[in-house]
């Protein structure tokens, strides 16, 4: 007895009893990386350091270039390898979308022909992958020879991390997400700390603040100076909170910085002027484009908005103060002698157009008529209107929601 005692205290107890395998949980669903490098088996050592791979410090350069030239801090890069890619290939992800791909070769050089060198060079015939340049695949034999003809010269890491630069660069707008735009908000409050705090939310939504930035990218535009870029959101968004209106201010206030970076610091520049009456006439032809966007209503405003905002690739709608003021949505009580807030039929078809989902209201927030009442509150209800944000639902249906309608 004593014996099978101490044998079975020496016996290890069962393992505990294990989930069923095969069972999804939170922990299969994958993230998308805002940004990614894919890379082939062969470009493997390019990343890692014990072989002597640099990329890694190379893209933690291109970072920090692109943060000093465009303004704002990018998403890291997460570097994998991809097995089912050609061994010297490797591509370039935004949001798992392929945006650019090339090919590298460790151990040899690219000599790039800047446009003007007639004479050849021994290697494999290629194409710049960032700026689509003639090149050549070399060995480190012809380096010298490739220099002193005028070529440049890089190394396979260097190939890859201008690249992806130059990438980064032309899809600025689609890194400038929602926490990016939060991250250079309290970037500002560090040294415009009440200038931050006024303008967002208070003025304007962090969601219009971050179209504004994308718009400005999206023409090249860096947003490098954001406190100027704050201080003329709040000048402006009392009348507006258009994000494309917004931006045009913006655009002018930046008029300066932005020619000097087309142009740097010249005195003079050449200009177009367009006949007058060609103004006048494209002037009118917008104008009368926006009347009927606003004004109107039921199903033929609704059709009229869809034909709009397809033709100029409107991504939001804002209703406010000047909206409704322009579009008839204030009317004056003769009784009291106070402007009131009406419901004009062709704003109020932007929120039919959410009812059938073309649009989603992204911001809502109460107002009153008299600019000196602040708190809506205490507004007489007569004189109380909302101020709304809608944002186009990417691929909505031209006839078939109209048609539900009826």
């Amino acid at each position: 007895l004593v014996e099978r005692e101490k044998r079975e205290a020496e016996t290890p107890e069962p393992p505990a009893a294990q989930p069923a395998s095969g069972e999804a949980t939170w922990d299969d669903v994958t993230p998308v990386d805002q940004l990614g490098l894919e890379v082939g088996y062969r470009l493997i050592g390019l990343v890692d350091k014990d072989q002597g791979g640099d990329l890694l410090s190379r893209i933690k350069g291109v970072r920090k270039k692109f943060a000093n030239e465009v303004g704002f801090l990018p998403p890291a890069v997460h570097i994998r390898d991809n097995l089912e890619l050609r061994p010297s290939a490797y591509r370039v992800t935004l949001k798992g979308v392929v945006v650019g791909e090339g090919e590298a070769f460790p151990g040899m050089l690219m000599a790039i022909n800047p446009g003007h060198i007639t004479q050849a060079l021994p290697g494999t015939k290629t194409t710049d992958p960032a700026f689509g340049l003639a090149a050549t695949w070399i060995d480190e034999r012809q380096r010298e020879l490739a220099q002193s003809v005028g070529y440049t010269v890089v190394d396979a890491a260097t190939v890859i991390a201008t690249h992806l630069h130059h990438l980064m660069q032309v899809h600025a707008s689609r890194l400038m997400g929602r926490a990016e735009a939060q991250q250079l908000l309290e970037h500002l409050g560090k040294y415009a700390p009440k200038l931050a705090e006024d303008v967002v939310p208070k003025l304007i939504p962090l969601a219009v603040l971050q179209k504004v930035l994308q718009n400005l990218l999206e023409e090249s535009v860096n947003v490098r100076d954001l406190r100027g870029i704050v201080e003329c959101l709040a000048e402006h968004s009392v009348r507006t909170q258009d994000p494309a209106e917004l931006t045009r201010e913006v655009r002018i206030a930046l008029a300066p910085s932005i020619v000097q970076q087309i142009y740097g610091p010249v005195r003079e520049l050449n200009v177009v002027a367009i006949e007058p009456s060609l103004e006048n006439l494209l002037v009118q032809a917008r104008e009368n484009n926006a009347a009927a966007f606003y004004s109107l209503g039921g199903e033929e405003g609704i059709r009229a908005a869809l034909r709009l905002m397809d033709h100029y690739d409107i991504e939001y709608i804002v209703v406010g103060a000047l909206e409704r003021a322009f579009y008839g949505d204030v009317a004056l009580d003769p009784a009291t002698g106070l402007q009131t807030a009406g419901h004009a039929e062709g704003l109020a078809k932007f929120d039919d157009m959410v009812a059938l989902g073309l649009l989603t209201l992204e911001y809502s927030a109460d107002r009153c008529l008299n600019t000196a009442i602040t708190d809506a509150a205490a507004c007489p209800p007569a004189q109380v209107y909302t101020d709304k944000i809608y944002r186009v639902v990417a691929g909505a249906a031209l006839g078939e929601p109209v048609a539900q309608a009826r």
